[in-house]
């Protein structure tokens, strides 16, 4: 066991079960994966894996090792954060994990601002909705939108983020058509009590509901079709002219926005620097996430 490369491709495979998926997790061609796996069992004269047909299934062998290389995996990673949060550069990697409607909506274009003031940082966004393991270094930032953030990690709750149902202002004069009037359909999020309060209390409460999506993207792309109404992310909805929210038009508090760390990267001077930054940023555009509408008469 002389190499670590070697425990990171049995890790991925143990735990995504095919080798197509752990070469997708580690971002290297699936053929070295395999390659480097064969090898690797070769040389300790082990096998740590059934190969069926539904995946790849540790054997006892393969148990007995996933114990060990999880402690080793720890261990990297702790040493890997404290090295990290003695950094005093501003240079190298900053990898930022966040959600894509907050990056592409608000702050994907001030990041191009970073960038111009710190060029020697290479800045890595990793855009998804789900929370990065800070811990083992997936990323160094999360920007996430959330009322619980993880206790393992520090940071601040910077604005609060607020919603309100959208519905496309087509579909609208549609369902208000006094000829042929559509019927009003509700894309759901999923079965959330708050998401039934929202539509009880609407002009359409009885209106028919589809459990339709649960990415923030393909839900705007949907109300912005017609193909139902749906509760949306203000900034998302009102920087659309071609939605409008559906009367009363009223914003309510739905989660907080956090910029988080790992403890042990709080002192990393250009981590540090990206979340005052993004800090700044967010309360910029404060009223925005908050669903506030301008006074244009002013």
């Amino acid at each position: 066991m002389k190499n670590w490369d070697d425990i990171r491709i049995f890790l991925a495979v143990a735990r995504e079960g095919s080798i197509r998926r752990a070469a997708t997790s580690l971002k290297i061609n699936h053929s070295t994966v395999s390659r480097r796996l064969s090898a690797f069992e070769e040389e300790l004269n082990v096998r740590f894996f059934e190969r069926m047909s539904t995946g790849y299934l540790l054997t006892t062998a393969g148990e007995d090792l996933l114990s060990i290389a999880q402690n080793i995996e720890d261990k990297v990673a702790v040493a890997d954060r404290n090295l990290l949060g003695r950094d005093n550069r501003m240079s190298g990697t900053l990898k930022v994990s966040l959600p894509t409607a907050l990056s592409t909506s608000i702050l994907i274009k001030e990041f191009a601002t970073f960038c111009d003031l710190y060029p020697d940082v290479d800045l890595q966004l990793i855009h998804s909705y789900e929370l990065a393991d800070l811990g083992k270094r997936d990323a160094d930032v999360a920007i996430r939108i959330t009322n619980t953030p993880p206790e393992t990690l520090i940071g601040r709750k910077v604005v609060s983020m607020y919603s309100a149902v959208y519905i496309s202002k087509e579909y609208w004069q549609k369902i208000n058509d006094e000829n042929n009037p559509t019927t009003p359909r509700w894309l759901s999020w999923s079965k959330r009590s708050e998401e039934d309060s929202y539509i009880k209390e609407s002009i359409f409460p009885n209106a028919p509901q589809l459990n339709f999506t649960t990415n923030p993207d393909a839900m705007k792309a949907s109300v912005k079709a017609g193909i139902g109404i749906s509760s949306l992310a203000c900034m998302i909805g009102d920087a659309d002219s071609e939605l409008m929210r559906l009367p009363p038009g009223i914003a309510a508090h739905h989660f907080d926005v956090w910029v988080l760390t790992h403890n042990d990267l709080r002192h990393t001077l250009r981590i540090k620097t990206f979340m005052d930054f993004t800090v700044k940023v967010l309360k910029k555009y404060k009223n925005r996430l908050e669903g506030v509408i301008e006074d244009t008469d002013h």
